[in-house]
This record gives structure tokens, C-alpha cells and sequence, in this order.
């Protein structure tokens, strides 16, 4: 079955220039379109999509409230959100992430990798353009969290922290797993884990939780 994929951004050209690339993808499908916040909730509530893909900054309603109400903290059955914007070092971004979306990626982005963000959000993984992760998450977490990190319901393990590190670095599985020279299921029973201790919802919120508390770096 294709992923179902909703696209809202104001600017009409970006919006028909990414559901052109996301049609063309093998498995995506693009179920309907929105040039502004409100009318992309309405959508979303009606089309229930696998997959919502938002501006950022968009009239009536931005893109960081049209996440929270989607997929906020309160939300009982939250869709999947994946931010888009032009700056990658955008602050509204860290926001939109804190309202539940569950990737990022910057606009000249490209067809692969706006394809792999849509089959990770589908798949209830995140995926976060690598390029910017880190300065992104570094910049804002030192600008200060929303509030106290959350404490591990258990101590995170010598090998948790070292996964920990690579997501935070925006790696992907494969390249953990090649890097820390684990198996790829090992890693995924990792990051279970890691999402287990911290509370976490994706690895989005990991990544975040490490910045937070300092344990990487630039």
C-alpha cells in the first residue's frame, strides 16, 4: 500500500515542485495539499494521512501549532508531522519539534531524502537531515529546553550512550550499526531501549534529550 501524504506550504510553486517529487516516488502518494495551517488541520483530521509534510511558516495558522495540534504531547492518536523549511538553523524549528513532529528537513533537500523522511515518519522512525542536526539541536538546546530534562527511569548503558552520541549526530541505523560494528537489529533493540529509559517518542526527542543534557557537543 502507497503512504498517504499530506503537503502543506503557502508558496504554490514549492508546493507543487514537492508533491511533483513526492508522485513520482515508488509507495507515496499524495492525498491532498493545503497553502495555510488551518485548512492543512482540517485536512489532516479528515484525510488522516500516514503522513503530513509542513512549512513552517505559513499563514493563518504556522506550521509549529498545526504539529502541536496534530501530534502534540495531548494528542490521544497523533500523526505523523515532518517540518520542512529553508533555514537550517531556522527558530522555529527546535519549536516544531517540542510540538511533536517527528523530522526535518531543509527545502533543497532533495527527491531521496524527502523520500526517506516520509517512509521513516510512516514507519514511526525519524529522520532528521544529518547536515544540520547537529548544529541545529546544539544552538537550541543551549538557548535553553522547555524545561528540566527528563530523568532515565533506569542508567543509560555504556553501549546506550554510544548510540545515544550517533543519533544525536544524526546517523542513520545502517550507519550506527556500521560505525559501532553491531548488527542492525541490535541497534533498533537499542534505541527501543533508549526511547523506553528517556520517555522518548522517536528519535527525534533522543537526539534532543542528549543535546539537553550536554552529553554531545560541537
Amino acid at each position: 500500500m502507497s503512504i498517504r501524504v499530506l503537503v502543506a506550504d503557502d508558496q504554490e510553486i514549492v508546493r507543487t515542485g514537492l508533491v511533483m517529487i513526492l508522485d513520482a516516488q515508488p509507495g507515496i502518494e499524495v492525498v491532498g495539499e493545503a497553502a495555510d495551517g488551518r485548512r492543512a488541520v482540517e485536512l489532516a483530521r479528515r484525510l488522516r494521512p500516514d503522513v503530513c509534510l509542513f512549512d513552517i511558516r505559513m499563514p493563518v495558522l504556522n506550521g509549529i501549532e498545526a504539529t502541536r495540534m496534530l501530534a502534540g504531547p495531548t494528542i490521544d492518536d497523533p500523526l505523523a508531522v515532518v517540518v520542512i523549511t529553508t533555514f537550517d538553523l531556522d527558530e522555529y524549528v527546535y519549536a516544531a519539534l517540542r510540538a511533536g513532529a517527528r523530522g526535518f528537513l531543509l527545502k533543497n533537500a532533495g527527491a531521496e531524502l524527502l523520500s526517506q523522511a516520509v517512509h521513516a515518519a510512516a514507519a514511526g522512525d525519524a529522520l532528521i537531515a544529518p547536515s544540520v542536526t547537529a548544529r541545529l539541536l546544539t544552538a537550541f538546546a543551549h538557548a535553553g529546553p522547555a524545561g528540566p530534562p527528563v530523568r532515565p527511569i533506569e542508567a543509560l548503558t555504556e553501549r546506550e550512550e554510544q548510540i545515544l552520541a550517533t543519533v544525536a549526530r544524526g546517523r542513520t541505523n545502517s550507519e550506527i550499526a556500521d560505525e559501532l560494528h553491531i548488527s542492525l537489529s541490535t541497534v533498533k533493540t537499542h534505541i527501543a531501549s533508549l526511547m523506553a529509559k528517556l520517555g522518548a517518542r522517536n528519535r527525534v526527542e533522543i537526539a534532543m534529550w542528549a543535546y539537553e543534557t550536554h552529553r554531545v557537543r560541537n
